[in-house]
């Protein structure tokens, strides 16, 4: 499993994977932070789809198509109110509910940002302990997903989803020996 996610530094509207996940509100308007950047470069397409779509339940996603970007959709994942901050919940329900879209829709390759870390202020290394999490669980089960890519915007950011990644591999590798006792 551990090949199957890649930890990297990058722009996340750049990435040619089957979809992208935005750091979403539940009203679905596509903002500041990673949702501004993939407005800017995908298109209004994407907020009309949007808008088709209205307002979905905080801690649930959406898809839309990719717009002019690479990715040949994007997965709206709702971790906060319009206005509001995420929550632990909200972003485990939404990173869930955006691997099972990707797996409903036969997605193999997504890419997730740092999910409410910007605009909505969650504590990165929650974030990512929480995602990273929610995502092992996801590749344990049957899924069409093949690769989970973790795009980060900056370097500190990077730094924590690697260390949390890394404690969560070692921690996975002694409950294998603990098992096998």
């Amino acid at each position: 499993m551990t090949d199957k996610i890649v930890i990297l530094q990058g722009d996340l509207t750049e990435m040619d994977v089957d979809a992208i996940v935005n750091a979403a509100n539940n009203d679905l308007q596509l903002g500041g932070g990673v949702a501004g950047a993939i407005r800017r470069k995908g298109g209004d397409a994407i907020q009309h789809e949007c808008d088709a779509i209205g307002s979905i339940p905080v801690g649930g996603a959406a898809i839309t198509s990719g717009g002019k970007l690479k990715a040949r959709y994007v997965i709206h994942a709702a971790s906060m109110p319009l206005g509001g901050h995420t929550t632990a919940l909200d972003l485990r329900s939404s990173t869930a509910h955006s691997l099972r879209i990707a797996a409903e829709k036969g997605l193999k390759t997504l890419a997730f940002p740092a999910v409410g870390t910007g605009v909505a202020r969650f504590p990165t290394r929650e974030c990512a302990e929480i995602m990273l999490r929610e995502v092992a669980e996801h590749l344990k089960g049957p899924t069409t997903l093949e690769k989970i890519y973790f795009v980060l915007f900056d370097q500190p950011t990077l730094e924590v989803f690697e260390q949390v990644w890394s404690g969560t591999k070692a921690q996975g590798k002694a409950d294998v020996a603990a098992g096998s006792s």
